[in-house]
């Protein structure tokens, strides 16, 4: 095999291991935080933190328990009968076994002269479970305990360092979290490009710019009425829902697992945008984003009117004036990647790829992510190699 691709192959290798050492590094850093928080006194803190990561470690074992079992018999071939399957997600543990199947899987590909297209494709399929699981514990535990932190620094007027990290840590994740299904998602599309640099580094960036005002705005409102906060959630959320299940979403094995799915789709809402159903986004986006406008206007009203409630009034402010910044240049960023980075611009009819071949050669297919895929980029037309249906729509 050509040095390249085994040097590619290594590099992936090595970048699960950091993905994976980092999912441990964040459990240890939720226990370190709430046990800071006991020593400290502050034992609701503690229970949040806590709770938050029991809620997002249990979605998480739910989501990968339902998709193991629903996938293809035959496929893994490395993995436990379905009672020791279940036990092993019981115990808080399926994320972790996807990941360790995910590295041998590389490993023995890394160790192949030339790795087979089966290998690369059942390579794919485990890479694109683990990003979409990765982006939902991001915003069922990473995102809850952002605001959670920010909203307890602006109620005592000063932070601990251990704080400070988690901020900036927490932030970049949830970027990266985006950023990585986004390219995962491209897999599942052989006939388009992959995202380059620097499309990658502007889509990394409108999305972390974006982020900050809309949780700025819901963690200034938090601090100032942590139980009303809760009341807010829960109202958009099930607004959020009803908008989901509008769409006729058909992601999960069955009905009922399809509510679980639509929920956690509802989660990701109240915060950023997450494209569910098929056709043009351009009108749903621009929805979303008035509505998540409008409502962190009126959280940052209502901070604004009850502000004496809280110290260090002026370093609020000037963080709200960063907030504006950051809306705008993110927005602004956003315009620049649609308009002249998106890779469906550049994209160029695969003569390889085709359904036909798929047919004739079976490979391994993630056929949940690839509706996705199918979802966000419809503008390939009968290429993908996942899907057996022609794509008319165009996405933005």
């Amino acid at each position: 095999m050509p040095c390249a691709p085994r040097a590619l192959l290594l590099w992936d290798l090595v970048l699960g291991v950091v993905g994976t050492g980092a999912f441990l590094v964040d459990l240890g850093a939720d226990l370190w935080a709430a046990s800071r928080y006991v020593l400290g006194g502050c034992y609701v803190c503690a229970a949040l933190v806590l709770g938050l990561t029991g809620l997002a470690s249990g979605a998480l074992q739910l989501f990968s328990w339902l998709w193991l079992r629903a996938d293809p018999a035959g496929l893994h071939v490395w993995r436990p009968p379905s009672t020791g399957l279940a036990l092993l997600h019981l115990l808080q543990l399926g994320y972790l076994y996807r990941c360790l199947q995910a590295l041998w899987q590389g490993f023995l590909m890394w160790r192949q002269e030339v790795p087979s297209e089966f290998d690369l494709a059942y390579a794919d399929f485990l890479a694109l479970d683990i990003s979409m699981l990765r982006l939902f514990e991001t915003f069922l535990e990473t995102t809850p305990q952002l605001l959670l932190v920010l909203a307890i620094m602006m109620r005592s007027g000063h932070a601990e360092n251990f704080q400070w990290f988690g901020i900036c840590s927490s932030f970049v994740s949830i970027s990266w979290a985006l950023l990585d299904y986004h390219r995962a998602l491209r897999t599942c599309l052989p006939s388009k490009p992959r995202l380059g640099l620097a499309a990658s580094v502007i889509y990394f960036l409108w999305n972390l710019l974006l982020l900050w005002p809309r949780v700025l705005a819901v963690a200034l409102f938090a601090a100032l009425f942590p139980r009303y906060v809760i009341l807010h959630f829960l109202g958009l959320w099930l607004v959020l829902l009803f908008w989901v299940w509008l769409q006729n979403t058909n992601f999960m094995p069955d009905p009922r697992s399809e509510w679980l799915y639509r929920a956690t789709v509802a989660t990701i809402l109240y915060f950023s945008w997450f494209n569910v159903a098929e056709g043009r986004t351009r009108g749903r986006v621009l929805i979303h984003m008035a509505f998540h406008l409008s409502d962190s206007v009126l959280l940052l009203i209502t901070w604004w009117t009850k502000r004496t409630w809280l110290p260090s009034e002026a370093p609020l402010q000037t963080v709200l004036l960063v907030g504006l910044g950051c809306f705008l240049l993110g927005q602004a960023l956003r315009l620049l990647y649609y308009c002249w980075l998106h890779p469906s611009l550049h994209w160029e009819s695969d003569q390889v790829d085709g359904t036909l071949s798929f047919k004739l050669h079976p490979l391994p297919q993630n056929r949940r992510m690839a509706q996705l895929a199918h979802n966000f980029f419809s503008k390939v037309r009968g290429q993908t190699a996942f899907l057996d249906k022609e794509e008319d729509n165009a996405v933005l």
